[in-house]
């Protein structure tokens, strides 16, 4: 690995996948998702550590910010621009690409996502290109690991997304009829849709506002009565709504979470989830079993909130997902990515 012309190791943080370009210092007006969110906060936590940059194929500006980068430039041989380490975001076909053009760097891959079932072979792949995986949960690590066409040699490790150590319960007043789905349309929101409308058959007065981020279209058919579309929110707008609903409502049984960044934040803030068993990280993520139920139970579902609206639980979010936790094992995985032998990646680069 050549020395960085800089005081510090630079990081490429490399995405491929995310649909507008963002930074600290260049955020899109139409918001972003979990996470992007989740690389700008490890990022901005560990600046005094490390300087980063961002190759983004989203990204088609060479000016858009300081350190915001078109993904072609994360390619070029020029050794004394490169970064010292690579970090990708979930495009394992991106990191064998960086192998190839960086031989000598070390590389890891930040998944968030589930890999669709034709990158069976990307363990095999990653293995032969010396690069590490960081999964977001135990959960989705055990995933990817069974996944995997056959055994091998891929280090696969287990980083949880991070929330804010100020995220915290408070007395905001929570309304029994005021229920949240605050995640994109494509996890699940018509079938929460059909849940609600069956939910309300049982206690009317209910009411569903749906929090959109505004980054994926999709078709969720027709909205039931009851549902109350609120569109993209601010954040602190976002935690507000949070800490006024009876529950964050997301007893879907189709999208898996591999975190689940909205789940621990809402129980960051003393507000529980409605998750369906066994599905994802959901079981890892949420505070307590009582948030976990069978999603496929109309019944259960109505008798989890009926008896929440008479005794809202009290719950808080497991420690370990705080910042302050979460940032000194970033810290340490990149320390270590930066002592690799650049010589074991040879092979890969043929």
């Amino acid at each position: 690995m050549m020395p960085s012309a800089y005081s510090k190791p630079v990081i490429g943080i490399v995405d491929s996948c995310a649909g507008v370009a963002y930074g600290p210092d260049h955020m899109p007006a139409r918001g972003i998702g979990g996470t992007e969110a989740t690389v700008l906060r490890i990022t901005q936590a560990l600046a005094p550590h490390f300087q980063f940059r961002l190759f983004q194929k989203a990204c088609l500006d060479t000016n858009a910010a300081p350190a915001l980068n078109p993904m072609d430039a994360a390619m070029t041989g020029d050794r004394a621009a490169r970064p010292d380490a690579f970090v990708v975001i979930n495009s394992w076909k991106v990191a064998c690409l960086l192998r190839r053009h960086h031989p000598d760097t070390p590389i890891s891959l930040w998944l968030h996502v589930h890999p669709g079932r034709h990158n069976r072979r990307m363990g095999v792949a990653l293995a032969r290109a010396g690069v590490h995986v960081i999964c977001v949960s135990d959960s989705h690590a055990r995933d990817l690991r069974g996944f995997l066409d056959r055994p091998t040699q891929l280090r696969i490790g287990a980083i949880p997304n991070p929330v804010e150590d100020t995220l915290r319960p408070d007395a905001t007043p929570r309304d029994p009829d005021r229920l949240l789905f605050a995640s994109a349309p494509h996890k699940g929101l018509a079938q929460v849709f059909a849940q609600f409308a069956a939910l309300r058959k049982h206690v009317p007065s209910l009411r569903l506002r749906v929090a959109d981020p505004g980054y994926m279209a999709w078709d969720t058919g027709s909205v039931p009565a009851g549902v109350e579309m609120i569109g993209r929110l601010d954040r602190p707008e976002l935690l507000d709504e949070m800490r006024r609903a009876l529950c964050l409502f997301y007893p879907q049984t189709q999208f898996a979470e591999t975190f689940g960044l909205v789940i621990a934040e809402a129980n960051a803030v003393g507000t529980p989830v409605l998750i369906h068993r066994g599905l994802g990280a959901n079981d890892e993520v949420a505070s307590d079993p009582s948030q976990v139920i069978d999603g496929h139970s109309g019944y259960e579902i109505a008798a989890r909130i009926q008896h929440w609206r008479v005794q809202p639980p009290e719950v808080t979010m497991a420690e370990r997902f705080r910042l302050s936790r979460v940032v000194p094992l970033w810290h340490d995985h990149l320390a270590a990515l930066l002592s690799q032998c650049p010589a074991t990646h040879a092979e890969a680069a043929e």
